[in-house]
């Protein structure tokens, strides 16, 4: 601190020298001057005075300054000025030569001490524009890009850049005491960010309090005004504007007008009147606009005025303007109030007030009022007392607007509110004004007009007026049979309009809620069919509905859209504290005897519609609304889910059940029941803006307990008067809001806007990938879901209807069963998406925890078995990998069980195997020697049939001389010679070949050309097979037959064998003429 005083007293003192040198130089300059050229005595008129800077001490010099150095000689002297505190009050300026304050002459006009500018047909000198970059970035792209981004002079007032970039309009200001800065402006669009803040020479912002650096935001049409305070010394006044460009809508400018500084040390001139206003006295401190049909110059000390025959001009005109013939776009159609009779009729009128000229040759006239017809009836709630006008029917009785008043009958209420459809009259609580942000030429006109069946834009003074209409509601008064009804929703405003343009019109409808600011609800561009708006109120306080239509935002002299025009058919507003009844509803009743009053259900409870009676909802559904009548207004909750106490909400209690093949899995989500979030992004804008997108997420529990996502842009502009209370905070199971980094906006904190409910009822929760209509998709986030555990689906709706979301917007939060996430897991969205939404209207989120597996059963874990030792054996429990569950079941403890050793059963088998192995070679061998004593006696039986069958032979006769044994002995050696194991296996198996035979039926034709001289044919049949017991595949002639010339068809029966065999048919046709036969293998 001691440091920075140092150098300010460092450069007063070397400004001091300068100064002081600078007159000495001046002094020494007229000298040589005078002494060296013969000049001519300096008149007034040659020079001008001004003062020096003020020194240490707080004194100044009064110099005189030559306009054109070197013509005159003979300067005044300087002398010791006024006091650098002295200014003069308003009206008066400081008078150099005398130094004394002097009035203003008629035609201008002074601030004493202040400084105002109220002309914007250029940028005034002192001021500048300065334009960044989004993200203050060196590219140079992004730089170049907002080179041409400025405030723009719009003559009366000045206008923001409409793009992203970030623009401030500076201007310096030296104060030598202590003042303030105030200013009009009109800031209408909660998508620009705008500030005013002040820095000192160093740069450095001035401690200021957050409802001064934020402006408010100002209703449609109207201007707001700002004043801070400014302390001495150097003030730079800062206006900038920061844009986040979010959607495709036109974005409204800030606009700003007549700034006023005060504080300045002395003012040495009176500023001349502008055109279009004067001051007729001396002493002036403000210039009067010139009346309608005057006009005035600069510096007027009064107004001229026009030749009204042929000529008009506007409030606050520089000149007069020709009148124009008048045309059909100069009158427009209503309709007279209705008469004794009952009738009305089409009447036609100039545009008032009337500039074009309906005497001009080519002017049109006014069309003759129409025929007499019956005037509409009464709007619903009101009725014709027989007179001219509607009166609303008295309490507690109802009406359709065309019968009289009746009373309610017993056991019912009536149904307040207004249902406005007739347009003879306007309602009394509705008011239309017209409105110009560049003058006021259509104050004073009705901006909509009456018409029949619908009420509609007027004609305005020019195209870029907005056309005002505005419904007061003092509040909302819900019926008596549910206020003890919990519920978001105490009323309704609904309307049915149309638009028809050429240009680049836009229709408005704003809502300003306990008169604190005045809120776009939604906008319509260009021309729109007929079609109706619904907007629910869901606070039960007064509001202001104001409906705004502008032809076009461009400025023009000339009337070119006049015929542009909306449309409003009706409007419905329920429940309205001093509404009328066109209807009765019923209600219940205190008891059933006659004469019973109404009285309210209490919360979750419907009326029977045979007793009248309050009945509790059944269990898990909910009321929709306030609409009680009836037990079908108990409304079922969707799967997995509750309703609370007062069956005002579905929910989901944090657990989820599924079963599946027999498996159930039970799911506990308490680890998610408090509110999550995911912040996506970032995202840039065309121009670089970085922005990202904040969701909150109220996914189970706390009976239905909703996230919340506030706008701190507002909180700190805006805020409640009342209460200290920001009242631009979403409530939501998920909300949305959009975050502006603080980083490269020169903001000290990261903003929070636009905050929107995206989903404000719970549909359900299911494994199944739909459910009304709504379809999760899994499969566009990169982690892929277990088979053995599926997905939650969380289904979320919000039936606010938007432009691009005719039915409203829906969520979806899947839970993904994770085991290497944390309790509280990790909320992502879609890669490809990543915005949350591919189609703007369904937003899908995937959630995974380790707490999203379900609750351990028996069937997660198996059983391990230890070796037995000492005849005692362990079995432990281990969690089947990959572990997908959590609490639930805990592993059973380790299980000691007594046993005994295999050693001993391993013998006793292998013992048992040795014995039953031995068996079966005994067996073998055994029935082997039977089977060969019985070929001992098939060969003996053989030989002897042989030796029986030789002819010329004796039999063998009878010896002794053989020994015993010798003949057993000769004829093991030969059925051992003839018969090998080997060889009796393939004997066998040749044995079973040829047993096996196949007959073969071959049918063969033969054709001869009628010309051929043939006498007969031959057919040989032959095979070719592979037997066993042969390497040399065998031919075998099946059979040959020659066939006369007659017989054209032969048939023969051939037995095959059961081989591999090739079948050959050879044909043989004999001519006499030639020596050799033809042969045909088939």
């Amino acid at each position: 601190m001691e440091r920075t005083r140092s150098i300010i007293v460092r450069h007063r003192e070397r400004f001091i020298r300068n100064c002081l040198g600078w007159i000495f130089w001046v002094f020494i300059l007229n000298a040589f001057v005078a002494s060296s050229v013969n000049l001519r005595q300096c008149k007034e008129t040659d020079y001008y005075f001004q003062y020096t800077e003020c020194d240490s001490t707080g004194s100044r010099w009064r110099v005189a300054i030559p306009l054109n150095p070197g013509e005159c000689t003979g300067l005044p002297d300087p002398v010791k000025g006024t006091d650098c505190t002295f200014s003069c009050k308003a009206g008066e300026f400081l008078e150099m030569s005398a130094q004394e304050c002097t009035q203003c002459a008629a035609g201008t006009y002074s601030l004493g001490s202040g400084l105002r500018f109220d002309e914007w047909d250029d940028i005034p000198s002192g001021f500048s524009s300065l334009a960044t970059n989004p993200d203050n970035s060196a590219n140079e792209d992004n730089s170049t890009s907002c080179s041409s981004a400025k405030w723009a002079a719009q003559g009366s007032y000045l206008e923001s850049n409409r793009d992203e970039c970030t623009v401030s309009l500076i201007y310096t200001v030296h104060l030598k005491k202590p003042g303030s800065v105030s200013f009009d402006y009109q800031y209408v669009d909660n998508s620009i960010f705008f500030e005013f803040f002040i820095q000192n020479d160093q740069c450095q912002e001035m401690d200021q309090d957050s409802s001064n650096k934020w402006i408010k935001l100002t209703n449609h049409g109207e201007w707001g005004a700002h004043s801070v305070n400014l302390k001495s010394g150097t003030n730079i006044l800062y206006w900038r504007t920061t844009r986040i460009l979010l959607g495709s809508k036109a974005v409204k400018p800030v606009l700003l007008k007549n700034i006023w500084i005060e504080g300045v040390a002395y003012t040495s001139e009176c500023f001349p009147c502008k055109p279009g206003t004067f001051s007729h006295s001396p002493g002036s401190s403000s210039c009067d606009s010139c009346q309608r049909d005057t006009y005035s110059g600069r510096g007027a000390s009064s107004c001229t005025p026009c030749n009204t025959k042929t000529h008009y001009a506007s409030e606050g005109s520089a000149m007069c303007k020709t009148r124009p013939p008048c045309t059909e776009k100069d009158y427009i159609q209503t309709y007279s109030t209705c008469d004794s009779d009952g009738k009305t009729r089409a009447i036609y009128k100039w545009v008032e007030p009337q500039i074009c000229l309906d005497s001009a040759p080519d002017a049109v006239t006014l069309p003759p009022s129409g025929q007499r017809k019956p005037c509409p009836p009464c709007n619903p709630g009101f009725y014709n007392n027989d007179t001219a006008t509607c009166s609303p029917c008295p309490p507690g009785s109802y009406s359709d607007g065309v019968k009289a008043c009746q009373p309610c009958p017993a056991g019912t209420e009536p149904v307040l509110g207004y249902e406005y459809k007739w347009w003879n009259v306007l309602p009394a609580n509705m008011k239309t004004s017209c409105f110009n942000v560049a003058n006021n030429n259509c104050d004073g006109l009705n901006g909509w007009e009456v018409a029949g069946d619908h009420i509609q834009s007027g004609a305005g003074r020019s195209d870029n007026d907005y056309l005002i209409l505005t419904l007061r509601v003092p509040g909302f008064k819900l019926p008596l049979s549910v206020r003890a009804a919990s519920g978001s929703e105490f009323g309704r405003i609904t309307f049915e309009f149309e638009t028809s343009c050429k240009a680049d019109c836009e229709f408005y409808f704003m809502m300003d809620v306990n008169k604190r600011i005045t809120n776009v609800v939604e906008s319509w561009e260009g021309s729109k069919a007929k079609q109706s708006y619904t907007h629910i109120m869901t606070e039960n306080t007064s509001a202001s509905f104001t409906w705004a239509f502008q032809r076009t935002s461009q400025a023009s002299d000339v009337r070119q859209y006049a015929n542009d025009v909306v449309k409003i058919y009706s409007i419905t507003v329920s429940n309205a504290m001093d509404g009328v009844a066109s209807a009765c509803r019923a209600c219940a009743l205190q008891s059933q005897q006659a004469g019973s009053s109404c009285v309210p259900c209490p919360a979750g409870h419907y009326i029977d519609k045979e007793t009248n009676q309050c009945h509790e909802c059944p269990p898990n559904t909910v009321l929709s609304g306030h609409h009680i009548y009836g037990k079908e207004m108990c409304q079922p909750c969707g799967p997995g889910s509750k309703s609370n106490k007062e069956h005002s909400v579905c929910f989901n209690d944090c657990s989820f059940t599924h079963t599946d093949h027999n498996q159930t899995l039970q799911f506990d989500f308490s680890a998610l029941a408090s509110a999550g979030f995911i912040m996506n992004g970032p995202s840039f804008t065309a121009k670089g803006t970085k922005y990202y997108h904040l969701f909150n997420i109220s996914l189970c529990g706390a009976e239905g307990h909703k996230a919340v996502c506030r706008d701190n842009v507002t909180e700190l502009s805006n805020e409640d008067t009342e209460g200290g209370q920001s009242g631009s905070s979403v409530d939501a199971f998920l909300c949305q809001s959009t975050i502006i980094p603080s980083d490269g906006r020169g903001l000290r904190t990261a903003l929070s806007s636009q905050s929107i409910s995206l989903a404000d009822t719970f549909q359900g929760a299911t494994v199944e990938k739909s459910l009304n209509g709504v379809t999760a998709r899994p499969e566009l986030f990169p982690s892929p879901s277990s088979e053995k555990i599926p997905d939650v689906h969380f289904f979320y709706r919000s039936p606010q209807v938007t432009a691009s979301c005719q039915r409203g917007r829906n969520a979806v939060v899947s839970l993904r069963c994770n085991p290497e996430k944390t309790e509280r897991g990790e909320i992502s969205v879609p890669s490809a998406c990543p915005a949350g939404t591919c189609d703007g209207c369904t937003f899908l989120f995937l959630w995974e925890s380790s707490s999203v597996c379900p609750r351990c059963t028996e069937a997660d874990y198996h059983a391990i078995e230890g070796a037995c030792k000492a005849g005692v054996q362990d079995t432990i429990y281990v969690w089947t990998e990959p572990r997908l569950c959590t609490s639930g079941l805990t592993l059973p403890l380790k299980r000691t069980s007594p046993c005994e050793a295999i050693d001993f059963w391993l013998k006793v088998g292998a013992g048992l195997g040795a014995f039953c192995a031995a068996l079966l070679v005994s067996l073998t061998c055994y029935f082997w020697k039977k089977n060969k004593n019985s070929d001992r006696l098939e060969y003996k039986y053989s030989k002897l049939v042989m030796s029986a069958n030789k002819e010329c032979e004796l039999p063998a006769a009878d010896s002794c001389a053989i020994m015993e044994g010798e003949a057993e002995e000769e004829e093991e050696a030969v059925y051992a010679k003839k018969s090998s194991l080997l060889a009796k296996l393939k004997a066998a198996a040749t044995k079973v070949i040829h047993a096996c035979q196949f007959q073969l039926e071959l049918h063969v034709s033969v054709i001869f050309h009628p010309d051929r001289d043939t006498e007969s044919w031959r057919c040989d049949i032959t095979s070719a097979h592979d037997p066993l017991d042969s390497e040399v595949p065998q031919h075998v002639n099946l059979a040959t037959e020659t066939i006369p010339k007659n017989i054209h068809d032969i048939k023969h029966n051939v037995s095959l064998p059961c081989t591999p065999i090739r079948l050959t048919v050879a044909i043989q046709i004999q001519n006499p003429s030639q020596e050799n036969a033809h042969t045909h293998t088939v």
